[in-house]
């Protein structure tokens, strides 16, 4: 009968588990920059600053004596940043669409 008692509190407690293991849902910011002149390297420049401020706002910290909640948030903010940084290469590479194009004659 005690066992009996026990095998149902341990099913309880992992019925109810799944629900509260649930992960919240990634954080995530918005890099605003339509104020900027991507066409320029300073523009790019100041996107990929305003995109560093956005990993590291999302990846967050970890203490000091947190080793292994530092690596978490290195790695974190490695991999944040990649995928960040190629969505701002299609963005910059689609503002200089907008440029013309200087066509000259080789002739003298």
């Amino acid at each position: 009968m005690k066992k009996l008692m026990i095998l149902a509190a341990l099913a309880a407690v992992s019925i109810g588990q799944p629900a509260s293991a649930q992960k919240a849902p990634n954080p995530s910011v918005a890099v605003a920059h339509k104020d900027l002149d991507l066409r320029t390297e300073a523009g790019a420049k100041a996107l990929d600053r305003r995109i560093w401020r956005a990993v590291v706002q999302v990846c967050g910290t970890a203490s000091d004596i947190d080793l292994a909640g530092k690596n978490d948030v290195r790695q974190c903010r490695r991999d944040t940043r990649l995928v960040a940084s190629a969505k701002a290469d299609l963005v910059v590479a689609n503002a200089s669409r907008d440029q013309l194009i200087q066509v000259s004659s080789i002739r003298n």
